[in-house]
């Protein structure tokens, strides 16, 4: 076996008692601290902090970046300030999704991909491999860190320690060469939990003074260190796609449900394009859908899903939702079944148990 991957704050959070690590995708990182419940429910109501360093980032720039990104993206890269990012997706010519993927405009010429950790090596021989001339591309995924600080209490927590505006900043916009702890960070209004918060792009480096420096300042607003357990569950009640579960190589961005962010309709052609534009001219063959359980069970990734003595699907995440304290799930089932209301059966461990479909997302935070 090889060894382990571990980010630079390892050493922090293995001091921590009750902390629980796992292997995920090549890395060992916390699954939870205190409970994953537990940090669910600080994000809902005050605010987690999660150590990401372990997702990708590329830098893109030169003369032809943004042609080159609306080739391999399917957003439009060329509505994008600098300042700006966006959500998107990279496909192959098929329609199968590659990866997910934020794309950050730095400058005129110049931006960053956030990719996600499992498909580093196969996202950067992607790109590589449809990369012209005049685009220069740099992995710094080793040499970043990345902290994500969520939460309804996020901004009360982070304010007081920078000089920028963060109430002037809106969501999917960043402000670069922010000072927090002496490091040199770019502070994002992203996040991946479905309740407002910050990500923290900063130096390998100077990461473990910055995450300590965050606990000790947010502790009196609740903050506390949040793990994989906890990110999961937050992002599924907010119906953002896991890339190995939701989206896949065999599941196209319009049956995952992030067809808003496929955009057909920009001037530039990406790969990919023509078989989404044939895919959903045609009628997307499979629906992403919120599934409440009628019966008493869980329903778990890759439990297949029925209607009558037809698989029409499977799970592709489920649990117990520790917010709405219900057995909640999404399914990949075949278009026909989609409607809210529809009744379907889930293979719970070899046995047919109840199910509805129903309306996503599961939980939407109040805005204010």
């Amino acid at each position: 076996m090889s060894e382990l991957k571990r980010t630079p704050l390892f050493p922090l959070y293995a001091q921590v008692p009750g902390v629980r690590c796992i292997d995920f995708g090549g890395w060992e990182l916390p699954v939870q601290f205190s409970g994953i419940h537990k940090e669910h429910e600080a994000v809902r109501e005050a605010a987690g902090l999660f150590d990401v360093s372990h997702m990708g980032e590329f830098k893109v720039d030169g003369p032809g970046s943004e042609d080159f990104l609306q080739l391999v993206t399917v957003n439009d890269v060329s509505v994008l300030e600098p300042g700006q990012a966006q959500y998107s997706a990279l496909c192959y010519p098929d329609g199968g999704v590659v990866d997910d993927l934020l794309v950050y405009k730095l400058g005129v010429e110049s931006y960053m991909l956030v990719v996600n950790a499992s498909n580093i090596d196969k996202d950067w021989a992607w790109l590589q491999e449809h990369r012209p001339d005049g685009v220069n591309m740099v992995n710094e995924s080793d040499g970043t860190a990345l902290l994500a600080l969520q939460g309804p209490k996020a901004e009360a927590v982070l304010q007081p320690l920078v000089d920028a505006d963060l109430g002037q900043l809106s969501p999917f916009h960043f402000i670069q060469n922010v000072k927090l702890f002496g490091a040199s960070t770019l502070i994002s209004r992203t996040g991946y939990t479905g309740e407002d918060g910050f990500e923290i792009y900063l130096a390998a480096q100077d990461a473990p003074a910055v995450w300590s420096g965050l606990l000790e300042q947010g502790e009196s607003a609740g903050l506390i260190p949040a793990g994989l357990g906890a990110r999961d569950t937050l992002r599924f009640e907010a119906k953002l796609p896991l890339y190995g579960q939701e989206l896949s190589k065999d599941i196209s961005p319009l049956e995952g449900g992030i067809g808003f962010f496929v955009k057909l309709g920009k001037s530039a052609d990406f790969i990919g394009k023509a078989a989404l534009q044939q895919q959903k001219d045609a009628g997307v063959p499979r629906k992403l859908v919120g599934i409440e359980m009628i019966d008493r069970g869980i329903p778990r990734s890759h439990y297949p899903v029925y209607a009558g003595d037809e698989q029409i699907g499977e799970v592709t995440t489920g649990t117990q939702s520790p917010t709405l304290k219900r057995n909640l799930g999404l399914a990949l089932v075949q278009s026909g079944y989609s409607t809210l209301g529809t009744e379907v059966e889930v293979d719970v461990r070899g046995k047919r148990l109840k199910a509805k479909v129903v309306s996503t997302p599961f939980y939407r935070r109040e805005r204010k």
